[in-house]
This record gives C-alpha cells, sequence and structure tokens, in this order.
C-alpha cells in the first residue's frame, strides 16, 4: 500500500471514509459489495421500478472556486430524485459517485454529507457509493459527482401525456434560485465576460455571489408525492436544462399545447441580473434558466384548489402559471414586456 500511496492514492483515507458516512448515514451496510434495499411489493398491484442519473454540471466549478462543499450533493439528489418523481415514482435508494485527485477526508465528508442530507429530504435511503481517487485524471482540488436513483410505481399509474386534457390548469412551484442549469452560461459572464468575485454582491441581492450560486436544489419530493398517490396529479415537468420550453414540451401529447403567462410568477433576481449584465435576450434566458419555476404540475381544473392548499401547507410557493390549450406540443409564454 505504501507504494500504491507514493503513486497518488491512498487506501486508508478511502477506508475511513466510508466509516465516516455509514455514521452520517445510519447505514451500517455501506462498503459491501452491492447496496442493499429491502423491497417489499405488497402495495403495488403492478410495480416498476424507475430510474434517473445525473450530474451537478459546472456548478461544482463554483462549488471548487469557494471551497463550499456542504450542499453540491443535494444538488446532485435532487437532479435524479426529482426526476424519478416526475413520473408519478416514489423515490426508493440512491447511489452516488465522487471522482477525486487526491482524496481529502473532510472536503469528501463535507461534498457526501450533502448527499445524505438530499437522500433524506427525498425520503430515500443511501445503499451505496463509489469513492475514486484518480490523481492524473483531477488536478488542482477538481472533482466530479454523480449520482443514481431508483424509485417505484404502479405501472397503470405512472403519470404520462395520456393524463392530460385541454384546460388542465399549469401550477409552478418556485425554485431555489438556479439550480443546478446554465452555470456554464452564468461563469462565463459573470468571470470571463466580466470580473466579478464571488464575494461580490449584485443589486436586488442579499446573498454574495458564492452563496446565492451555490443555493441547493430543491427537492419536491415530500410536498408532491403525496398528491401524485392520491390522482390529484395529471403530470409533471422537471425545469432543468432547457427551461420552460423543453421540459414542459416532454409532457405534452401530440394535439396540446402549454401557455403560460409570464408575469404570474416571480422571477429571481439573479437571472434578471444575469440578463442584463450579460445582454442576454428573452430567448436566452427562457432556453437556459427555470425563470424561478423548478417544477410545473399539470392538475384538472376540478382540484386545483386543493393541490394549491396542500402545496402551500408542505411550504411550497404555488403559482398558477398557465393552462393546456389545443395545439402542436407548443410552449407558448405570454408576456406583456421582455
Amino acid at each position: 500500500m505504501d507504494a500504491y500511496k507514493k503513486a497518488g492514492v491512498d487506501i486508508n483515507a478511502g477506508y475511513k471514509l466510508v466509516d465516516d458516512i455509514k455514521n452520517l448515514s445510519k447505514n451500517s451496510d455501506l462498503g459491501s459489495f452491492g447496496g442493499l434495499f429491502p423491497l417489499t411489493l405488497g402495495a403495488y398491484k403492478n410495480p416498476v421500478l424507475v430510474s434517473g442519473t445525473d450530474g451537478v454540471g459546472t456548478k461544482l466549478l463554483i462549488a471548487i472556486k469557494a471551497d463550499m462543499h456542504k450542499t453540491i450533493g443535494i444538488d446532485l439528489v435532487a437532479m435524479c430524485v426529482n426526476d424519478v418523481l416526475a413520473q408519478g415514482a416514489k423515490p426508493l435508494f440512491f447511489l452516488d459517485y465522487l471522482g477525486v485527485g487526491h482524496l481529502n477526508n473532510e472536503k469528501a465528508k463535507d461534498i457526501l454529507s450533502g448527499v445524505v442530507d438530499g437522500v433524506s429530504q427525498a425520503q430515500a435511503k443511501l445503499v451505496g457509493g463509489e469513492t475514486a481517487e484518480m490523481p492524473d485524471m483531477y488536478t488542482h482540488g477538481h472533482y466530479d459527482l454523480a449520482g443514481f436513483a431508483v424509485g417505484i410505481a404502479d405501472k397503470d399509474k405512472l403519470l404520462s401525456s395520456d393524463n392530460l386534457h385541454e384546460g388542465d390548469v399549469l401550477l409552478g412551484l418556485a425554485s431555489n434560485g438556479l439550480h443546478s442549469n446554465g452555470f456554464s452560461l452564468v461563469r462565463d459572464i459573470l468571470f470571463k465576460q466580466n470580473s466579478y468575485s464571488l464575494n461580490d454582491t449584485l443589486s436586488g441581492s442579499d446573498l454574495d455571489l458564492k452563496h446565492e450560486l451555490l443555493r441547493p436544489t430543491k427537492i419536491y419530493v415530500k410536498s408532491v408525492l403525496p398528491l401524485v398517490e392520491q390522482g390529484k396529479i395529471a403530470s409533471i415537468a422537471h425545469i432543468t436544462g432547457g427551461g420552460l420550453p423543453e421540459n414542459v414540451a416532454r409532457i405534452l401529447p401530440d394535439h396540446l399545447s402549454a401557455e403560460f403567462n409570464y408575469g404570474s410568477w416571480e422571477v429571481p433576481t439573479i437571472m434578471k441580473d444575469l440578463k442584463e449584465i450579460g445582454d442576454l435576450s428573452f430567448d436566452d434566458i427562457l432556453h437556459t434558466f427555470n425563470l424561478g419555476l423548478g417544477m410545473v404540475i399539470a392538475v384538472h381544473p376540478d382540484v386545483v384548489d386543493d393541490v394549491k392548499n396542500q402545496l402551500s401547507a408542505a411550504g411550497e410557493t404555488v403559482y398558477q402559471v398557465g393552462k393546456l390549450i389545443s395545439g402542436d406540443k407548443q410552449v407558448i409564454i405570454r408576456k406583456d414586456q421582455q
């Protein structure tokens, strides 16, 4: 092991990290060759597993530059479990992959503590993962992070475009800022085209840039899953890369379009600032950022008030943002001004 350590890989540090994550996650089975999850199928007539995988993208570079790593794991979990939720499934378990150059236990523990926090928010279980130390692959403190989530649903109760009808109402759930998309553009505008520091504060914001940009992606499982299980949600779009146009279009049947009333929800100040500083068009920000909506939910008109009340009681900021109309899978943004 001394020879391997001289080559840049510290096996003992890896063992120590596994023990730390066992304690954080309260799962003593971590470290086995495969993750274990007891599967109780009695509640499901025709069970189907729903899986999702994702990463955090170049938001990682903000965390590395700021040396703030405790919430990036929440982003990772959110990107996966929100996708699983959008299918109408209950997240069951999660696995992570962390690739580093040199294993710094405290830094890795910060990263993975965020994963543990996110999994808890998703009411799921962390069953395993992999930490790979590759000194010739990652340099200057860089690392990569990926995740994998598995959920379950009754096949007949999965959310699909077949559930949607003309006149269905679109509800938007507020995002927690930028979430985890568009950071290549964010970094280009703030740090390449301009010379902002992570300690700077933009106009209208109470946070400096490092805290603003590292706001963790919101996990919607606790508030939305009960409504899915009650059969009160027709379909869900998780708003990630591509913004409202790309992600809402994914849930539409061929004969319907989605009409949004721009101005019916609050757009975060950071997105307005980026538009102004980067001299972006409305189309630029529309197709890059979530514009303040982390999730869009389609519901039938007769349950709108009930759904809004339950979401509000669960702590969500919910807006009535539009409706489904006859069309051909277009996402139309009606606005008075750009």
